[in-house]
Formats: C-alpha cells, structure tokens, sequence
C-alpha cells in the first residue's frame, strides 16, 4: 500500500471539493463559468482560470482516473523531493501545460484570424460573432452560426455579402476554437509522471488493460508519445476523444525540464534530493 503524503492529500480533497461544487452549485454551470479555463479570445476568460482549472474536472471518472494517478505518483515524487519542491513541480507542469496549449491555440486560429481581419469588420462585432452559441445537441453547427451571423451584421450596418466561404469557414473555426474550455489536473500529473519515471527509472508500471510490467523508462516515454501521436492525428488510444492532448504533453515536457535542472545541479543548493 503506498502512503499519501501530505501535500498529496491536501490537494486531492482540493480536487474533490472543487468537483462537489461544480455538480452542486449552479447546474454545473456556475463553476465551470468561473474556473473552467477558457480561451482568451473569449467572453467568460478570467486569469485565475489558469491555476482554477487545474482543479476540475468534468465527470467522475475524470477525477477518479486523475487523483488515483495523484496518489500513487504524486506520493512518491513528494517522498523524493519535499512538500515544497513537489508543489513547484506540480504547478510548474499545470502551468506548462497552458502555455504550450495557447500556443498551438494560436498557431491554428493564426489563418483563420487572418481570413478574418481581411474583411475589415468591427473588432467588437467579431468578438460577439465568435462567441456565439451554436451547439446542437454535443455538436457545434454551422447552420447555426450562418442564422445567427445575419442579425449581427446588420446590427452594425455591415454588408453580409462579405462573408464567402473561406471568411465564413473562418468564423466557425474560430468559433469552435474559442468556445472550447479545459479542465483537470492533468497537465499537473503528467509533469509528476515525468519526474518519477527520471527518478525511479527501473521501477515496473502496468495498465489496468495491460497486465504487463514494462520499467518506467520505457513506460513513460511511450505514453507521451501516444498522447503526441493522438495530438497529431486526433485519434485517441485510452483517453476520450476531447481529451487536452498538447496539455498533456505540455506538463509532461515541464516535468523534464524542471527535473533535468534539478539533476544538473545536484551538487549545490538546487539539489533534488
């Protein structure tokens, strides 16, 4: 049986509380308004999201997948490296797990904002316009957005004839895009996954579905790169489809990153045990 650690444990009933409110308060809507971590191009963007998201989750296997990971890494990478350094390393990947997601964020609605700004429309009407609500069942629906675009146009004394395939194409991606929220502390444990396999290298992991020990230095490696090909491909090999697959890859790179300094400077006041 492994212990949990105290900070371990501190931030497992953090997760847990934060999910309890969210299925509680508001219809499961006020929370993720306010903690949920949305895309800065939209409305309800606050900064805090950016630490609050790491804190939710979306269902209960969500959570219980993420916190069983928390425990039975995260407790060990605590034992090795102290509270304090643990923490750093937990936000650290959480963190690294944002940056590498906005930046792809923005590398992809690069040439849809670019087709955009063509038209030369009001920047407050391109905000309303891809803020839009055009989810039909657990789909977004360009119908949708074409009926709910005419309004706004001629709201601001805009000609609706601008808008030709490729603009209109545009306005949806960058819809969906933006629209889009990210939650659960993932990013977080892929960082602590990270540190423990460079830790504990020889150590034998196994899946749930795949009974088989493989040593963590060559387990590790092979989940970041799944979750790599996934990013690439969209194709999803244990996660849900909408899984945050750059997140994942995001806090895991922190990790090592982290990890690896911490390693290099072993023989001074950083040292990393």
């Amino acid at each position: 049986m492994i212990r949990i650690t105290d900070t371990v444990k501190h931030l497992i009933i953090i997760n847990v509380i934060m999910f309890i409110g969210t299925i509680t308060i508001g219809h499961g809507e006020l929370f993720y308004k306010w903690f949920a971590l949305y895309f800065p191009k939209h409305e309800f963007f606050q900064p805090w999201q950016i630490i609050t998201h790491m804190f939710m989750h979306g269902n209960i296997a969500h959570i219980a997948f993420n916190m069983l990971a928390l425990w039975m890494f995260g407790s060990a990478v605590e034992q090795q490296l102290g509270n304090k350094k643990f923490l750093f390393l937990y936000i650290s990947s959480g963190l690294g797990a944002v940056l590498l997601t906005f930046i792809v964020y923005y590398i992809q609605i690069f040439p849809d904002l670019k087709e955009i700004s063509s038209l030369g429309l009001p920047t407050d009407m391109v905000q309303e316009i891809i803020n839009l609500d055009i989810v039909k069942g657990n789909y977004y629906n360009g119908d949708i957005l074409y009926d709910k675009m005419q309004p706004i146009f001629t709201t601001f004394n805009e000609n609706f004839s601008l808008v030709d395939k490729n603009s209109f194409q545009a306005f949806y991606h960058l819809n969906v895009k933006t629209n889009s929220s990210m939650v659960g502390a993932s990013g977080c444990i892929m960082g602590l996954l990270a540190a423990f396999g460079m830790m504990n290298p020889e150590a034998k992991l196994m899946l749930i579905f795949l009974p088989i020990p493989i040593k963590a230095k060559y387990f590790i490696p092979g989940i970041i790169i799944l979750d790599l090909i996934s990013a690439l491909t969209g194709q999803s090999f244990f996660s849900p489809s909408n899984t945050a697959y750059i997140a994942h890859i995001g806090g895991a790179l922190t990790g090592f990153l982290i990890m690896w300094y911490w390693k290099k400077t072993q023989f001074n006041k950083n040292r990393w045990y």
